[in-house]
Formats: C-alpha cells, structure tokens, sequence
C-alpha cells in the first residue's frame, strides 16, 4: 500500500524545501498533497488549499511553515489523525511544541527529507 504525506507550505518554487519535498517523496513512491492556499499546481499534483480538503487518511504531514503559522495550523494537523507530523527546521518554536505536546498528536522536530533516506541537496 502507497503511503500519504500532506506538505504544509508546499511550494512551486523550486529553491524551496517545501517543493523538494514534494519532489523527494514523490520520486520515493509516496502519494504527495500539496497543501498551499496560493497554488494550484506544484510539480503536476493538485494543490489543496487547506489540509481539511485533501481526500485521503494520511500517514504523514511535513510542515513547511513559519511557527506563527504552523502554531494556527495545530487543530487543523490534529483533526487530521495523520500517523505523524514532522515540523522541519524553521518550522517550529517552543511554543508550536507545548501546542502539539497538548494536542497529543505524534510529532518529531527533524527533516523529514532525511527521515526517507534522500537529501534535500538531491533536488536542485
């Protein structure tokens, strides 16, 4: 079974790890929802403006945010019952952390390009 990941802060630019992320899971074999309220496509998948709207349980979530936004985004992860949410570096402050801790979701603070064996430098 293909595995999900939503990328909070998915973007078209190419430069920026929220589209390498895009890039290195899908290269990867996963089922990648991009997940950005400006786009409407990134790397030729359908963009989701909210992660209430993508279709399908997810396994995880990449968060690709600046912490003011990803501490908005805490409920919104949390309904999401994905099995776990990495807050990439830049993403997260200590008081995204006590939010998440309260919420009682599984989060890990590392990046998650890393997590499946690729490197973000892989994606120019």
């Amino acid at each position: 079974m293909t595995q999900t990941l939503a990328v909070l802060g998915a973007s078209a630019d190419r430069a920026k790890f929220g589209n390498k992320a895009v890039r290195a899971y899908h290269s990867a074999g996963w089922t990648v929802y991009p997940v950005n309220p400006k786009e409407g496509t990134i790397e030729g998948l359908k963009v989701y403006p909210t992660l209430a709207e993508v279709p399908a349980g997810l396994d995880r979530i990449s968060v690709y945010l600046p912490p003011a936004v990803t501490l908005a985004m805490i409920p919104e992860i949390t309904r999401s019952n994905a099995g776990q949410t990495f807050f990439n570096p830049g993403s997260a402050d200590p008081a995204v952390y006590r939010a998440a801790d309260q919420a009682g979701f599984v989060y890990r603070p590392d990046c998650s390009i890393v997590d499946i064996g690729l490197s973000p430098a892989q994606f120019p």
